[in-house]
């Protein structure tokens, strides 16, 4: 069942009623520890297709497009696109490897905010029509490169975090779209919708609720322009939890009805990304070094007035690899010890590094664990997200395997929701309960 992330000739386990997740990262820890302590996931792929259902009972009048950046493995994007899912491709790359899955162009949106002309030209030969601009300049690349071009105007939205302007990096702002449109008008370049995107660290609905009245003046605004208007795209954002789609689905239903109702004929689309893949991995790291120090010099320095040690702990894995996402947004996962240990061992004030040795790859600030020791593992879930780039040469890191696995249930699922792709089923084979096995006996490559 090995496969790495740029592996097509993935295999993934079915489980019968005896054997779960847990049971599956068991036994490779096991392995792993025999062959090499080599970190690496275990994707549920069930997860994903609990994730469509789910969108498809709430938000079922919403298309989703999946952003493909987020994570490319070929397992993901294979059941995705059985299931029915546009891509939302940010390069040349990612909309070759949706295509060679059978995806037809019309189900491919371009969404880079800066292209490269090299990539619009691209995008106009394989017949990826509909992309996403914010300013002038990508106006004019689209216009001399993409003679087909139909173009979402991506606007900002105000969902102001922490005082700070969130998401105002990219989308032009409502007093722009005229003169956008007056461009767009005179390098005959074809406006089709609005794009606008409120991100998941919003906590206030009126983000949408302002997102869709601004993308109905665009809307209004192209309509003096002659332009036909027929998609509206309300971006990402989404966490993954069900009480969070539909507590979103709460506040856009109505104001949909309103602004897009269904008569208009106005496709609406999104580009769920974590959502669908976040949850369905899971990453086991291993220990390779610790360090024992005062309890009041770990991490940011604050006295805490205890005479117990403290630990950094160092992991073969880190921000340079699977962690990467930790440069640029708090982690969104909490590690558990993979040993057993009892109820009442004590716990100690704990950091977690990657192998740099860099000061920027740190993992975790402070916690609290029992006392590890080297080669001990830590369990990482909600991992599925912007964890698969490629690895950074720096301090020769080993990009971790990835083993896929499927509960029946969720295979049936599956069959239910209409896959029946001959290429996937080549690569599902049955896993019984007990899985002591050797990977060559029990998780074989083979289909």
């Amino acid at each position: 069942m090995k496969g790495f992330i740029d592996d097509a000739n993935y295999s993934v386990g079915l489980l019968d009623e005896g054997t779960n997740l847990g049971n599956v990262i068991d036994n490779y820890v096991c392995e792993h520890t025999l062959t090499g302590k080599n970190a690496f996931f275990v994707g549920d792929l069930g997860k994903i297709v609990k994730k469509h259902s789910q969108w498809q009972n709430i938000v079922a009048q919403i298309k989703p497009f999946y952003t493909v950046k987020c994570n490319s493995a070929p397992a993901v994007l294979e059941i995705l696109a059985a299931l029915g899912t546009g891509f939302a491709c940010s390069t040349k790359s990612e909309m070759a490897l949706v295509q060679e899955l059978g995806v037809s162009p019309e189900n491919i949106i371009y969404i880079s905010p800066c292209k490269q002309v090299s990539q619009i030209k691209y995008a106009a030969k394989v017949g990826v029509n509909i992309m996403t601009c914010d300013n002038e300049v990508e106006l004019k690349k689209i216009a001399r490169n993409h003679p087909n071009a139909k173009v979402l105007l991506h606007i900002a939205t105000e969902d102001n975090i922490g005082g700070e302007e969130g998401n105002m990096k990219f989308g032009t702002t409502l007093k722009n779209c005229r003169h956008l449109l007056e461009c767009a008008k005179e390098l005959d370049v074809q406006i089709i919708g609005v794009k606008f995107h409120v991100s998941s660290a919003c906590k206030e609905s009126q983000a949408y609720v302002h997102a869709l009245s601004d993308a109905r003046c665009v809307f209004d605004m192209a309509g003096e322009f002659g332009f036909t208007m027929n998609m509206l795209d309300i971006g990402g954002g989404f966490t993954g939890t069900e009480f969070q789609l539909e507590e979103v689905n709460h506040v856009i239903s109505p104001l949909l009805d309103i602004y897009f109702p269904e008569e208009s004929g106005i496709k609406i689309i999104s580009e769920p990304g974590s959502y669908y893949v976040s949850s369905a991995f899971t990453l086991a790291v291993n220990i390779v070094a610790k360090k024992v120090v005062e309890n009041d010099k770990l991490c940011s320095g604050e006295k805490t007035g205890s005479d117990e040690p403290a630990f950094m702990y160092y992991m073969n894995d880190g921000v340079y690899g699977s962690f990467a996402s930790k440069l640029s947004e708090d982690l969104n996962t909490f590690p558990e010890v993979h040993k057993k240990y009892k109820e009442d061992e004590p716990l100690f004030t704990s950091s977690l590094w990657g192998p740099s040795c860099d000061e920027l790859d740190q993992i975790v600030e402070n916690c609290l664990l029992p006392e590890l020791n080297v080669g001990d593992w830590l369990i990482f879930d909600n991992m599925g997200a912007d964890s698969f780039h490629e690895p950074s040469a720096f301090n020769d890191f080993q990009r971790p395997a990835v083993y896929y696995m499927m509960s029946f249930s969720d295979w049936y699922e599956m069959q239910d929701a209409g896959i029946t792709s001959d290429t996937m089923m080549k690569n599902y084979f049955f896993v019984p309960s007990c899985i002591q096995l050797s990977q060559e006996d029990s998780f074989s490559t083979e289909a």
